[in-house]
């Protein structure tokens, strides 16, 4: 080998080796450093994206009032009231059937607690009294020293109630003003790419609220489901293990599992073995009707992701960032997605929304979005 060449006596391949090692440590250090960022500014990182999930929730609503010729921020407003009454009202009945059946349920929790443990101390398990004390003990006081301070807890609560009021700001001033934001942040983008980057957000848009629609549904499906048999099984607190069956299909495995878990735990201390295992039985019921016929149906076609990508997505966010990252992990993934894939194959240009028929509207950013826009009450 030559000497005295400097740089060009390294061997090409070694070059271009170099040369793709430093360019994936500095994407690699751009990624984290936006990570970085992003966690330390968590509260409103969660607000921006419990804001954005809740707009394609409830953009429908403010479309179709936009569509009764409603001004912008009365559509908006819509969105919003739908919004707070129909978790006002959730948790209204919830309060109520838990206000009516507490006393009952001490009661049958109590006698449960009781047979359980005569089932372990004269079954067939060689349990002594004095073992299960010991146990029950160490448990009570691993979960006391598991369990925060009040200083913590009332942070934590600040927090969440903070990023709760900034989610709904935002709320509001997406459903009127979604357009405006997303014209505003392609005119930052060289006039060039603007095609490309619209198609990318629009494909990206239509990914979420496809997500978000796919995943009320199911469930609300599952939650109907669980909740009849819950009923008809005569297990209390039905209405609340029907809500709780219906927040934790917003997590992907791991949601059923704890809601199903909760259901047979009270259908067994209220009913004995016999009903928590007619429930357990009607919760895979559910569950298997859901993985097999409902998400390839529903979520499929408009995620297109391996399951193996959500295991992973959903195991990453919930290290991250907890239930939180758990909830969001598969949306954000499915939108990066879709925008990666518009993106590759070099992206279509946006059909023309119609113009807005109110007169002296400016032309600039249109108001009436196609399907699948970016959030928009003026759609």
């Amino acid at each position: 080998m030559a000497t005295g060449r400097g740089f060009e006596s390294v061997p090409s391949a070694l070059r271009n080796a170099a040369a793709a090692a430093a360019c994936l440590l500095l994407v690699a250090g751009a990624v984290w450093l936006a990570v970085y960022v992003l966690f330390k500014v968590m509260a409103l990182t969660m607000a921006v994206v419990a804001a954005l999930l809740l707009t394609a929730l409830v953009a429908p609503v403010a479309r179709l009032v936009r569509r009764l010729r409603a001004p912008a921020w009365a559509a908006a407003l819509s969105g919003l009231l739908t919004l707070l009454v129909a978790i006002g009202g959730a948790l209204t009945l919830v309060g109520d059937q838990v206000a009516g059946q507490w006393r009952e349920m001490s009661r049958g929790l109590t006698s449960g607690l009781d047979r359980a443990r005569d089932q372990l101390v004269n079954g067939p398990l060689p349990i002594s009294e004095q073992q299960l004390d010991n146990i029950v003990d160490g448990m009570v006081k691993a979960a006391r020293r598991a369990s925060p301070d009040p200083m913590t807890s009332a942070s934590v609560a600040a927090e969440v109630a903070a990023a709760a009021l900034i989610s709904l700001f935002l709320l509001f001033f997406m459903l009127k003003d979604g357009m405006g934001m997303w014209g505003w942040i392609l005119r930052l983008v060289p006039a060039h790419r603007r095609p490309e980057i619209d198609a990318a957000g629009r494909a990206g848009w239509q990914a979420l609220v496809s997500y978000v629609h796919g995943i009320v549904l199911i469930a609300l499906v599952d939650a109907l489901g669980i909740g009849l048999a819950l009923v008809l099984i005569g297990v209390p607190f039905a209405l609340p293990l029907t809500l709780l069956t219906f927040i934790a299909a917003f997590v992907p495995f791991a949601g059923a599992i704890v809601a199903g878990a909760a259901a047979v735990l009270i259908a067994f201390v209220s009913g004995g073995l016999t009903d928590a295992l007619l429930v357990l039985a009607a919760v895979i019921a559910v569950q298997q009707a859901e993985s097999h016929l409902l998400q390839p149906l529903i979520m499929g076609r408009t995620l297109n992701l391996h399951p193996v990508v959500v295991v992973v997505s959903v195991t990453a966010g919930t290290l991250l960032a907890g239930v939180a990252g758990a909830v969001i992990a598969v949306p954000v993934v499915a939108v990066v997605y879709r925008v990666a894939s518009v993106l590759a194959g070099g992206g279509e240009p946006a059909p023309e929304p119609p113009p807005d028929p109110r007169p002296g509207s400016p032309a600039e950013p249109p108001p009436e979005p196609p399907p699948a826009s970016p959030p928009a009450a003026d759609a």
